[in-house]
């Protein structure tokens, strides 16, 4: 891991990444780093396609992750032990934090339990993007909803010459 000083940037651009860091929005960090708010955005695209931004930027993150020891592994069992939590069934409790009861079929009174699915799904949800169990597909049709078709061409008609461009500009194998 490098030192803070191992990429030197001006001030003004040390002070981009670092605000940068607070909410991942380029246009505010610039702002708050001084640079005009009418040019903010032209500059924040400009800062950020920069090596050395990209760079100091990375290393800021390397250092936050290492001083407050989140990572993946951190997130990933923060979510799994909340799901496991939440599908634990709870007694109810009144304010002064006695069960609160309800009668049964028989006339005794039993405590309510409850169980926070709204929680669990949420987390499951979250589990799942991670491990890209959920897809989203998109269905693509053309005019009236008609499929989509590519135009059928005589390639007997074409020249030796045409087709060798073709062959080039499409032969993913070379590329």
């Amino acid at each position: 891991m490098r030192k803070d000083d191992d990429i030197k940037l001006n001030p003004k651009r040390e002070m981009f990444c670092r605000e940068y860091l607070i909410d991942l929005n380029a246009t505010q960090a610039a702002i708050r780093a001084g640079y005009s708010a009418k040019t903010a955005n032209t500059y924040a695209a400009g800062l950020l396609a920069k090596n050395s931004i990209q760079a100091r930027i990375q290393e800021l993150k390397d250092k936050r992750i290492e001083r407050v020891e989140v990572n993946a592994d951190y997130v990933l069992k923060t979510i799994i032990d909340t799901v496991e939590r939440c599908k634990q069934a709870e007694p109810v409790l009144d304010r002064k934090g006695d069960p609160v009861t309800v009668a049964d079929e028989n006339g005794e009174l039993r405590p309510i339990y409850k169980f926070d699915s709204q929680a669990v799904l949420k987390g499951a949800e979250l589990l799942g993007k991670h491990l890209a169990l959920f897809t989203d597909r998109h269905e693509v049709t053309g005019k009236n909803g008609e499929s989509l078709s590519a135009p059928k061409i005589d390639m007997s008609k074409l020249s030796t010459a045409t087709l060798i461009e073709l062959k080039a500009a499409y032969d993913v194998s070379s590329k």
